[in-house]
């Protein structure tokens, strides 16, 4: 248990049975009233998003989820299989479960599984990750000025925009959050 003012982004509540993470929260002082805090929660295993609001002080039901870094072995099926990486115990975690995460996951890459009462919830990845383009098409001679882009294949099987200059071949930085270009790694 926990009160409102213990909330933190990324804290995982038990409300009426199932477990919401906390992706923002505002703590509120009106002038006449009492204090609130406003909250947008998100569902571990929906992913739908809600605005709540809690009276100041009030007790909320904490849950406990157990993150642990894990080694990324190899895709079975509909299912990944990680390794946890201090008791060597593989655990398969479904492809709902893993989302976007698998278009930048490679095998032996590590990544923090949170699991609660055994069962994985989500994935996190780092926040971003090298990796090798597969297949682009050759940036044109003249369009080298212009701060154009163009779609690339990773190894992993992900598209991306990177700029017009970088080949095939070439390895790049992604930003496992939003799919985007950071630059080359030599």
């Amino acid at each position: 248990m926990a009160t409102t003012n213990d909330l933190k982004n990324g804290l995982v509540l038990n409300l009426d049975g199932q477990l919401w993470t906390v992706v923002e929260f505002q703590h509120v002082k009106p002038g006449k009233g009492g204090a609130f805090v406003r909250t947008k929660l998100k569902n571990v295993l929906s992913g739908k998003v809600v605005d709540k609001t809690f009276n100041a002080g009030v007790k909320v039901d904490t849950a406990n989820v157990d993150k642990r870094t894990m080694q990324y072995l190899y895709h079975d099926g509909d299912a990944f299989v990680f390794m946890d990486s201090s008791s060597y115990d593989q655990i398969p975690v479904q492809e709902t479960v893993v989302g976007d995460a698998k278009n930048y996951l490679l095998e032996n890459q590590e990544a923090v599984v949170a699991l609660h009462d055994g069962n994985p919830l989500y994935v996190e990845l780092p926040t971003s990750v090298e990796l090798t383009i597969t297949f682009t098409e050759p940036g044109l001679q003249g369009d080298r000025s212009t701060g154009g882009t163009k779609p690339a294949t990773l190894e992993t099987g992900a598209e991306i925009q990177v700029p017009l200059f970088v080949d095939e071949g070439t390895k790049v930085k992604v930003d496992t959050r939003d799919g985007s270009y950071l630059g080359r790694v030599n």
